[in-house]
């Protein structure tokens, strides 16, 4: 497993190798805690506007960017305000988070701490994903050793700013990672999702304002504060600033998280220089997922020869998403149409089922592939799937209804000849129609 930063000083992954880097005492020794005592010397108004100038857009897989949700948090209201960690981490395809928490579980803490003190938040929750359960205990004796030092808790640092902060485990839900669910987890409810607005921001968790921002988001603000939110941005590009996590698996040579410049170009140098190539020599290259499963799936053409950056402006321009950075790579022994299914198959299994579009669509999916997948392929089930997933994207409460339509759709689409040996006709041989 490589972890490494390619074209960068290592940032995100800076302790990642060094012995104990998990510690509050080295964690020190490596600069840790200095950022927080610069923004607790600067307004909060002014740390806000530094997050804003760096282009930190959120890491989590929507990208919004993350001085513009602090800024939505009232200034003045008689609510607790609160500061929310989403470790749930429940991406199909990314696990850079876990090494974040693993090793490097102050620098989470110490973005979070400063994120109160600009927001004026005295609570803070670290929520993790059930399958993550053993991250907390790291967690919490990473949290113990900061109220032994007065980092956290009543007057931190000598100062009149207080701060507490808490881990609290999920029981593994997918759709926990959207974070209105995440919300209702957290408050003891079923992890269903809010109608928005009103937002977090203004409304979250308890009814109050609450910023929720995911593990690698909060370890890139000291970071931030430290070089100043110019210099971090131009790590990257104006528009993706600093430098990016990205999660590979699959068949590569050389799997593992990376921690590269916003706008690194190109993918193809990426796969085939960086992480080693391809694991069989004699395969070649097939299909990219580049963001985590809910993003839209890559044929090789899209990437070959095509210099795709990697940062959200330049995988959408090339047919897909950044997402969570969950990169997943396949090489020509992989049936798209199978690898499809089992995609919509989990889709399937974790939609909360609070609304019908997705709870009946998902199923639906499912049954089609499950009757192609025994041989019972029609030439109209293109289309069908196609319909149904037209049905679903847009109309269902949350993103989870969109995250199972558009590896289906894009599948479809670029890999029409892995459905249409699915979709013959067993009766007269005649191929598929629909738009495949």
């Amino acid at each position: 497993m490589e972890i490494r930063a390619i074209g960068c000083e290592p940032l995100q992954l800076k302790r990642m190798h060094i012995k104990d880097g998990h510690t509050l005492k080295v964690y020190r020794e490596t600069g840790g805690y200095e950022s927080l005592k610069t923004a607790m010397n600067m307004a909060p108004a002014d740390i806000i506007e530094e997050v804003k100038k760096s282009a930190l857009r959120g890491r989590g897989g929507a990208g919004f960017p993350t001085g513009m949700k602090w800024s939505f948090v009232p200034k003045e209201t008689p609510k607790t305000k609160y500061i929310v960690c989403n470790a749930d981490e429940s991406e199909p395809g990314s696990f850079k988070d876990r090494y974040l928490m693993e090793r490097d579980p102050h620098s989470m803490i110490e973005g979070m701490i400063i994120a109160a003190f600009a927001l004026g938040a005295k609570t803070g929750y670290i929520y993790t994903r059930g399958e993550y359960n053993y991250l907390i205990d790291i967690m919490d004796v990473a949290l113990d050793e900061c109220r032994e030092a007065g980092l956290i808790g009543n007057n931190i640092l000598g100062s009149d700013f207080s701060f507490d902060l808490y881990t609290h485990t999920g029981a593994g839900a997918y759709i926990c990672g959207e974070e209105t669910a995440l919300l209702s987890s957290l408050e003891g409810y079923r992890g269903h999702p809010r109608m928005k607005p009103p937002f977090p921001a203004v409304e979250g968790v308890y009814a109050s304002p609450t910023v929720v921002n995911n593990v690698e988001t909060f370890t890139s603000i000291p970071q931030i504060i430290e070089m100043g939110g110019i210099p971090w941005r131009d790590l990257g590009t104006e528009k993706s600033g600093g430098t990016k996590l990205w999660s590979v698996s699959g068949h590569v040579k050389k799997p593992g998280v990376y921690e590269l410049p916003m706008g690194y170009a190109d993918m193809e140098k990426f796969i085939f220089d960086d992480c080693g190539g391809m694991l069989r020599d004699d395969k070649n290259l097939k299909a990219v997922i580049p963001g985590g499963s809910s993003v839209y799936i890559m044929n090789a053409g899209q990437i070959l020869g095509k210099n795709v950056t990697m940062d959200y402006e330049g995988l959408v321009t090339a047919g897909s998403m950044l997402g969570t950075g969950g990169m997943m790579v396949m090489d020509s022994t992989v049936d798209i149409m199978e690898s499809t299914k089992n995609l919509t198959e989990f889709y399937k299994h974790e939609s909360c089922g609070w609304c019908t579009p997705c709870r009946e669509g998902t199923d639906w999916l499912v049954k089609i592939f499950d009757r192609i997948a025994a041989g019972g392929g029609r030439p109209e089930d293109a289309q069908l799937l196609l319909d149904i997933c037209d049905n679903i994207e847009g109309k269902s409460f949350c993103p989870l209804g969109d995250a199972a339509a558009w590896p289906i759709q894009s599948a479809v689409k670029q890999f029409p000849e892995d459905f249409r040996k699915w979709l013959i006709n067993k009766t007269n041989g005649n191929g598929i129609s629909a738009n495949v």
